[in-house]
Formats: structure tokens, sequence, C-alpha cells
């Protein structure tokens, strides 16, 4: 008798979890079918803005791939699977790499739609000889076969007239864009370079140092880690090691060019120039977090005698399955379009629609100064509210196009990064992971092990996104300082 009550609970138990995952399937299809009209509304409002406030009508990624054109004479060339920016200059004709996902997002319909025909195609391939077949139409889809470029006639002929020579950036800040000191002060600066927080080092005539690197994730900056470890490293470190925090181009203090498409080469150039080359930099440990662990591996990558070890927290490396287009499938584990949990939410809302995200902006970022003032308030000063510059101090331009350049847009490239680190065998590679990281699964770091053998990889119970070193930054200071002094030197 217990027994077949046992058997009925749990019954109730799966028609209930049943119930609710179709429950919040339908809810989010409603949801986004909203959240797609509403970005489509405020595309043509913004445009109407810009227009009425700066005088000229900017396209956005809602404009179909071969009519976008970029700014600061950047012309999107598209092909099927992939596509790239003409950078027009008066002397060279360059291409460089973006995320398809910038200008090919599907409505939810139209999602729904896609997956649909994508099973039924399955079934029939199954059905006709046991296993799952691959069109012709698939194979050109997922971008196996590739068609050459072609640039228009005109695109030539302008660039023979030099009409694309060196022109001057849009106006800075723009009118949904913050324009404090904090956030235009690089304007005024004779040269562009990075933010650079610089500690440690008390002793100056010490010439036998070590320089770290800190590179932090998606809309933050260094105060993600001046105000958390820097802290707490010991005098006998500080006496040792040269502590550099950076704000990433377009985030924090750095510069936010509104020409600047964010790419991966863009911001390891800035990261060049702002601290390898201006603080003569010989060799470096890197210690990142989230976004900023795909910059710490190609930095790695690229300079294997000088990365002396690489200490990745919640790295975003998601395997990519054979046929599938490296960023679509990442934005979609990303950013499921799903209404629950609130970070997926979250995390699709900013992901999908571009209108909506730099609507968010303008109420949030253009006013950090009152959500810092309100945050104070409300705290009465007892808590410190240092992720508020973290979070808020960015333009949309630049966070829109960081994202999807460098988590998205990277997907193909990361296991070619990882092969070749795993080749390097004086960086050792240390990986932090939170058991309750909700923004990148746990899986991630785990297909960054079997990727990665050698990786010592760390599972950070209780923890999520944040709280991987908020809260823990004392014993995460100690981790470091261990890391560094058992480092072959």
């Amino acid at each position: 008798m217990e027994a077949t009550m046992a058997i009925g609970e749990k019954n109730v138990g799966v028609v209930f979890v049943i119930a609710m995952r179709v429950f919040l399937d339908v809810l989010s299809f409603f949801v986004f079918c909203l959240l797609d009209l509403l970005d489509a509304i405020l595309c043509y409002l913004f445009k109407v803005i810009d227009f009425l406030v700066e005088h000229e009508w900017r396209p956005c990624y809602c404009s179909s791939g071969q009519d976008a054109i970029v700014s600061s004479g950047k012309i999107l060339v598209s092909e099927q699977g992939r596509s790239k920016i003409v950078c027009l200059c008066a002397s060279e004709l360059r291409l460089e790499d973006i995320s398809e996902t910038l200008y090919s997002r599907t409505s939810m319909v139209s999602e729904i739609k896609r997956s649909t025909a994508a099973r039924v195609m399955d079934l029939k391939g199954m059905a006709k000889d046991g296993s799952n077949m691959v069109t012709a139409q698939e194979t050109h889809r997922s971008g196996a076969v590739r068609t050459a470029y072609r640039i228009n006639s005109t695109i030539v002929e302008m660039l023979q007239a030099g009409k694309f020579g060196r022109q001057m950036a849009h106006p800075v800040p723009r009118w949904s864009d913050c324009s404090c000191h904090k956030c235009v002060s690089w304007c005024t600066s004779p040269k562009e370079a990075l933010y650079v927080r610089a500690d440690g080092l008390r002793e100056p005539k010490n010439k036998e140092f070590t320089d770290v690197l800190f590179i932090h994730g998606f809309v933050s900056s260094s105060v993600f880690w001046t105000e958390t470890l820097f802290p707490n490293f010991s005098d006998d470190v500080k006496s040792k090691y040269r502590l550099l925090a950076i704000d990433l181009m377009g985030f924090g203090r750095s510069p936010k060019p509104s020409d600047s498409l964010y790419t991966l080469s863009e911001h390891i150039d800035m990261i060049e120039r702002s601290v390898l080359d201006a603080y003569r930099v010989k060799s470096f440990h890197i210690v990142a977090h989230s976004l900023g662990c795909i910059l710490a591996i190609a930095l790695a990558v690229k300079y294997p005698n000088a990365v002396k070890s690489l200490t990745l927290l919640s790295p975003p490396y998601f395997p990519v399955p054979k046929g599938e287009q490296g960023s679509q499938y990442v934005l979609r584990q990303v950013a499921p379009r799903r209404v629950w949990p609130p970070m997926a939410f979250g995390a699709s809302v900013g992901s999908w629609y571009e209108h909506i995200s730099r609507l968010w902006c303008l109420m949030v970022s253009r006013n950090h100064r009152l959500w810092d003032f309100i945050a104070r308030q409300v705290t009465r000063n007892r808590l410190r509210t240092y992720m508020v510059e973290g979070f808020f101090c960015h333009t949309h331009h630049a966070a829109w196009h960081t994202l999807h350049n460098i988590i998205y847009g990277a997907a193909n490239k990361m296991d070619g990064y990882l092969e070749r680190l795993a080749k390097l065998d004086r960086c050792p590679v240390t990986v932090l992971h939170g058991t309750d990281d909700e923004v990148l699964p746990l899986d991630c770091s785990y297909a960054f092990k079997s990727k990665v053998p050698t990786a010592q990889l760390k599972v950070i119970e209780n923890k999520d996104h944040l709280t991987i070193v908020i809260g823990r930054q004392k014993a995460f200071a100690r981790e470091l300082e261990q890391i560094w002094a058992t480092t072959a030197h």
C-alpha cells in the first residue's frame, strides 16, 4: 500500500514538472513575441530621435546585411553563414571579423518555425535510413559551404575617389550616453589608452618584480579587482608584484569610441598599447573573470613565452557541436529566450534585442550617478557601492558589440585557442567556477578541462558568478599568491 502511494506521489511530481515546463514554454513564447514587437517599435523611435538630435539617420543591425552601413567608412559585407566588416581606408581595404549574431537574430515565431522544420527533417531522415541526414541546404546553412565575397562596384569607386579617408568619430557622447567627467575624460586626452590602476611594488628599489594583469568581465570594470582583491594581498606580495587592473575599452573610465566595433583584435590591441607597451611588461601572470577569460586566453596564445600563468574565473566556453554555426549556438546557450530563471531572461533580453537593451542603457547607464546616489542613501553608506560603477559605466554601443563580438563571435576560435593553450607547458592554467553560477554553467569549466587536460579545475561550492570573488576575496587572494609562488620563473 505504501509503495503504491509512493509511486502515485512520484507520478504526480513528474506531471507537475512537465506542466510547469509547458507553462513556462508557452509564457516564454508570448513574452518574447511581445518583446520582438517592442524592439521593432523602438527601432523606429530611436532613429527619429537620433535624426532630430544628431541630424543623422543612423543604420542599425535591423537593416538587411547587404545594406547595413556601420560608422566611419565600415560597411557590412555578408555571405551565407558568415559576415565581415569591410573597413575602407584611403590606403587599404581591410576585412575584420564580426559576429553573425549582431544582425542575424530571428524573431521568436521564426525561431519556432526553424526548430520545428529542423525536427521534421530529422524525423524524415531517420525514417528513411535510420540516421540523421544532412541535406545540402542544411550544410550550406551551417557554413560548411562558403560562397565568394562580392563587393559592390560602388564601394570600389568610392575607395578610388578617396571618400573613405580618415574620418572623425561620431560626437561623443551621444544623446543617450552619459556625459559626466568620468565617462568622457578620455575625449580630451592626447592619447587614447585604457584606464589602468597600478598597485604593489611598495619598495621602488626592487628591480626584480613580476607583473600581474587583471581583466574584468562583461559590464564590469577594474573596481571588481581593486575593491576586493587588492586590499587583501599581503605586503610581501605587493613588494614583489606589480598589480595592473584595467578597464576594458568601452567600460569604466576607459575610452568608449563610437566608431569601434569592439572586436577581439581591437580589445587585444588596446591592452597591448595601454599595458604591455606603456608599462614595459616583459612577463606576466593573468587573472581574468567571465568575458575577460577569452581575452586572457588570446593573450596567452599570442605571447606564449611571456605569460607565466593563467587564472580563469567562470570561463565562457561552450563546445560547438559539429554542423552548428558557432556564434549562433553560443547565443542560444547563454541567452535561451526563456523567462525563467531570471538570469536567463536578463541575458536573453540583453542579447537578442538591440533597441530594448539601448533603452535599458538610456535609463541606467546614462544615469549611473543617480543610481550610485540612491544606492548610498539606501545603504546609508554601510555598504560600498563600487558595483554600481562596474555595472553602469559603459555605453550601449560598447556593451552591445563587446557582448556579440567577444562572447558569441569568439566561439569559432575557442577550440583552436584551447588546443594551442594545452601545448603551453610553461603556462600553468587554473580554473575556478562556482556551483551556483546561473550566468555561465559549471559545464563550461568541465568542457574547458576536457580540452585542456593540464588545467587545474577548482569547483567552489555555493558560489555564483560574482560571489566566486566577492565575499571570499581574502581566501582568493591567498589562492592567487600560492599560484604565483609555485609558478616556475
